[in-house]
Parts: C-alpha cells; sequence; structure tokens
C-alpha cells in the first residue's frame, strides 16, 4: 500500500506521465419487447426482460494529474489485448514520453512478458524500456485511481442502457470519454502515507517492542 502512494507523490511530467489503468467487462443488452414511448404524463417503460448480445472489455487508462483518460472496448481481454492496448498508450497517447509509471492490479495478464507473448522479441523490448509498472496491493483496488474513473463512466453514461449493438456503445463511450478530456477532470489524490498509519493503524504489523 505504501508503495502506491509514495508514488502517488512522486514529480512528474510530460516526460515522465503518471497512468493509472484498470478493466471492467460491460454486457451489450437489447429488448426482447420494445419499450413503450414516453407520452404526455407517462416516462418511457422498458420490459425487465432483455437478451444479451455481446460482452466487451473495457480498459481505462487515466491520467489524473493532467485529466486526461482512454477507454479502449474490445470484444476480449486477454494478454494480447493489454499488450495492444499499452503499446497503444506508448506509441499514440504518449509517444514522446522517456518512461510511463502504470499503477494497475495484479491480474496475471497485466505483465511484461505479455509484450513478448503478442510482439516480436524486438518491438517488446523497446515497449518495456518505456514502462514502469507498479502494482496495487491484493485486497487494495481501491487505491487505483482508474478505478474511480470506471465508476463514472458506468455513473454518468453506462449506467442501466440498453445498447443493443456493440458499435453504440462504443459511441457512447467516446463521447462521455472526449467531454471528460475537454474538461480535464482530474483527480486531487489526499490519501498520503503518514496518512494510512494513522486511520489505517490496525493493518499495520506490531513491532516486537511494543508487545
Amino acid at each position: 500500500m505504501e508503495e502506491i502512494l509514495d508514488v502517488y507523490q512522486e514529480a512528474f511530467d510530460d516526460k515522465h506521465p503518471l497512468i493509472c489503468m484498470d478493466e471492467a467487462s460491460r454486457q451489450v443488452l437489447d429488448d426482447v419487447t420494445p419499450p413503450l414511448p414516453m407520452k404526455p404524463g407517462a416516462a418511457r417503460r422498458i420490459d425487465d426482460k432483455y437478451e444479451r448480445v455481446e460482452v466487451r472489455s473495457l480498459f481505462m487508462f487515466y491520467n489524473p494529474i493532467a485529466g486526461w483518460r482512454r477507454v479502449g472496448c474490445r470484444a476480449s481481454r486477454t494478454r494480447s489485448d493489454w499488450a495492444e492496448e499499452l503499446r497503444q498508450l506508448l506509441e499514440v497517447d504518449y509517444p514522446h514520453a522517456e518512461r510511463i509509471t502504470l499503477v494497475c492490479d495484479n491480474l496475471n495478464t497485466h505483465d511484461l512478458a505479455s509484450l513478448y507473448f503478442t510482439f516480436d522479441a524486438e518491438t517488446a523490448h523497446r515497449l518495456a524500456r518505456r514502462v514502469r509498472l507498479v502494482y496495487t496491493p491484493k485486497n487494495g483496488s481501491w487505491l487505483n485511481m482508474a478505478e474511480m474513473e470506471l465508476s463514472l463512466l458506468s455513473r454518468q453514461c453506462l449506467g442501466t442502457q440498453r445498447f443493443r449493438i456493440s458499435a453504440a456503445m462504443d459511441s457512447a463511450i467516446a463521447a462521455w470519454e472526449r467531454e471528460r478530456n475537454s474538461r480535464h477532470c482530474g483527480t486531487n489524490w489526499r490519501f498520503t502515507t503518514a496518512d494510512a498509519r494513522i486511520k489505517l493503524k490496525s493493518l499495520y504489523p506490531v513491532p516486537d517492542i511494543e508487545r
């Protein structure tokens, strides 16, 4: 935990940005019975029965300092999917960054080995040299700011909507992303290592000298 909190207190710049990433899955649903449209005095009514069309995998990359985010929408979340998303982060989103600090969880695909699994050795090595992976502790995913941004995406954009086709969901996510980026919505993280040692004191082991 303290490693993540210390990372958040480091100095970052355009050449060495901080990026938080997290993943989520979202069902694309279609109506079995067409909804009844709105009319004066009555809201739009939707039947509770639905049909699952497919599942989209969402890859959230979030720069909490610059207020930038990108959501990659894919049909799966394999090693190769993560590697391709990481390659876009390095070569398209931040082509001039010397090294990116990437905060993510301990999912087995979140490993530099995924680059070598997906690309040739030369490409994988070139990409791996430009990223520093920092993992959140087990049961500590709440320390990843990308998780909070995924929560906002769910509440502000996806909600309980039924998109019918994946293209409609992807389009809605892209519009949400553009709007948030245009306003540079970032995060003012205030929970520090010193705070953790006070507020989460019960989680720390007790030294023998204090027993």
